[in-house]
């Protein structure tokens, strides 16, 4: 009885995480603030139903943090570099990929780095695929909850952010079976973004 309730938590959850972001990439014009309280919604849903993990010392998690931050960051530049190189339709896809989705105000940033980031740690990789772990092997677990974590940007109908998504989804999901660390994953994802968004965007 106990596992099904948990399976049905998990469903539960994926069901609403797809109605709220099909409500949020609808609306562009207040895409920040919907994206803002569908977050809130997603964390606060996540933290009464599951333990977060946090295994990793202070120090250690931080240090691999910016580290696959960094890493996740080069494996973008060298695949936009390698799009420009052979002159493929998608060149240049994440740099179109931030245009259309980046903050455009300060408070859209604070809100990206102190909710959304965590947010999106804390429901995909926290909830969704520590609940797959406990029932399905590592590999498949990561698969699955990587096309979960994709599913829901086909609302966006940017092809740019649902590759992204699969990329990101693969390396924070692997990170997150390696070290089960929720806080290292959410330094690593700002890390990225704020390096991607702000101090080298990729063109």
């Amino acid at each position: 009885m106990l596992q099904r309730k948990m399976d049905l938590r998990m469903i539960l959850a994926i069901l609403l995480a797809h109605v709220l972001l099909f409500i949020t990439f609808q609306e562009k014009s207040v895409f920040w603030y919907i994206y803002t309280a569908t977050m809130l919604f997603l964390i606060t849903y996540s933290i009464l139903h599951e333990e977060m993990d946090d295994q990793q010392p202070v120090g250690l998690y931080i240090t691999y943090g910016v580290l696959s931050g960094v890493m996740l960051f080069v494996l973008f530049f060298l695949g936009n570099s390698l799009l420009h190189m052979i002159d493929l339709p998608l060149k240049g896809s994440v740099a179109k990929l931030y245009k259309q989705m980046s903050p455009t105000e300060i408070w859209q940033y604070i809100v990206l780095f102190l909710i959304i980031i965590p947010g999106e740690e804390v429901f995909w990789r926290g909830f969704i695929l520590k609940r797959l772990l406990r029932k399905i092997k590592f590999g498949p677990s990561i698969l699955i909850s990587t096309l979960l974590y994709t599913s829901v940007n086909i609302y966006s109908g940017s092809s740019h952010l649902i590759l992204a998504s699969i990329v990101a989804g693969l390396f924070w999901s692997s990170l997150y079976v390696w070290k089960r660390s929720i806080p290292l994953l959410i330094v690593s994802h700002i890390v990225f973004d704020l390096i991607l968004l702000v101090l080298f965007p990729l063109r």
